[in-house]
This record gives C-alpha cells, sequence and structure tokens, in this order.
C-alpha cells in the first residue's frame, strides 16, 4: 500500500517498511529545503515482485496526476533494478538507496542537471549509517526512528541485502538524540526500525546488543 504525503514540499510516494517512512521523511525535508517543492519523490519496495509492480503503478499514476512534475525514483526496487526504472518514460531521474539520504544528491543543479538518468551507486560499499536528525513526522502520531540498515544474510529467496547492502549499526547516542528530538516535538510514540534489528550494535565499538539500546 502506497503511503502519500504531500503536508508541505514535495509530494512522497513511500512503499514499503517503515524504515522507507522513516528515509521518506528526511527526503522531503532535503528536497523543500533544495526548492524542489513541485516534485514527486516515489519511495519504492522490493520485497516481492509485486512490491515492484505496485511501484511502476505509483510512479505512473503520479506522473499523470502531476503532470509536468519531475518524478524522483528511489527505493530498493531503484537499487536493485534502476535501468527498468529509467527506461520508464514518466521517470525524471533514479537514485540509489545511499545518495537518497544526502542533501546534496537533492539540490536542483545537482539532481536535475545534464543528461544522466541514473544516479545509483554500489551499495555493498557504504560501510556506515549516519543518523539524520529530523525534529519531527508531518501528520504522524507515532514516529520511526533509524537504527540499523542492511543484512549481512543472503537467504536464497530475498532480495533485501542487494538493495540495502551490508547491515551497519547507528550508534546509540545518536538514536537517543533522536528520540528525544522526537519527544520535544510532540511525539509520545517512537518504533525503532531497521532491515535486521537484532544485529544492530554488531559493528560497533564493544558490540553493544539492542537489549542495550533500549
Amino acid at each position: 500500500m502506497a503511503d502519500t504525503a504531500s503536508p508541505s514540499g514535495p509530494t512522497v510516494i513511500t512503499l514499503g517498511c517503515r524504515l522507507n517512512t522513516y528515509e521518506s521523511e528526511v527526503m522531503r525535508r532535503h528536497a523543500q529545503e533544495a526548492g524542489l517543492g513541485d516534485a514527486v519523490i516515489v519511495n519504492t519496495c522490493a520485497v516481492t515482485s509485486e512490491a515492484v509492480r505496485g511501484a511502476r503503478q505509483a510512479i505512473r499514476r503520479a506522473a499523470r496526476e502531476n503532470p509536468g512534475a519531475p518524478i524522483l525514483v528511489t527505493g530498493c526496487a531503484a537499487q536493485t533494478d534502476p535501468q527498468a526504472f529509467a527506461a520508464m518514460p514518466e521517470v525524471t531521474r533514479v537514485i540509489g538507496n545511499h545518495d537518497k539520504m544526502k542533501a546534496e544528491t537533492w539540490k536542483p543543479a545537482e539532481l536535475l542537471g545534464g543528461e544522466e538518468k541514473v544516479r545509483v551507486n554500489d551499495i555493498m560499499s557504504v560501510r556506515e549509517t549516519a543518523a539524520h536528525l529530523i525534529d519531527g513526522m508531518e501528520g504522524r502520531a507515532r514516529a520511526y526512528v533509524q537504527v540499523q540498515n542492511g543484512c549481512d544474510h543472503r537467504c536464497t529467496f530475498c532480495i533485501i541485502p542487494y538493495g540495502r547492502g551490508n547491515s551497519r549499526s547507528v550508534p546509540a547516542g545518536e538514536v537517543v538524540a533522536q528520540v528525544r528530538a522526537l519527544v520535544a516535538s510532540g511525539h509520545y510514540e517512537v518504533v525503532l526500525t531497521g532491515v535486521d534489528l537484532t544485529s544492530w550494535g554488531a559493528d560497533l565499538p564493544g558490540t553493544p546488543q539492542l537489549g542495550n539500546l533500549v
């Protein structure tokens, strides 16, 4: 199911997991600060073939409902099969899962300049996950906080590691700072999110466990 949010700034269509919901809020703020208020961002999911099909449908619908708006596609489906989405005439740019979280990615001159349609890098080369401090999630009573990303397992049936990369943990101090900011802005329920939550801490000094964080 698509979760569409545009309380202010660009329209963001979120498909898939809670981690995508958190990342969509980060992207919305980056795009808004960069002056991309007319853009449509589609944050895709690749967990099943049906999810990928739903992403294509969401892109086509967004183009029909927002004629002339740049359609910016990102998320796991875009990361794992960028050329397929780049081939869609509705799509303006395809952005990888790592780059989508960087503020500089959303600068119009960088994002919309030139002819290069695909901006996707090797997700397996990413070794760290930085916290992205947000002061709230507009239109939501419940807030999500990313504490971990990626997965070290290679299950035969699962494509997610190829969309998210290897497991990376957000340091505890950064998680606590994010939770405090959300509580200060009025959120009374905070959900910790990640791809493989139980692996949190394995890559941090001292290898703390998730229970220590909670």
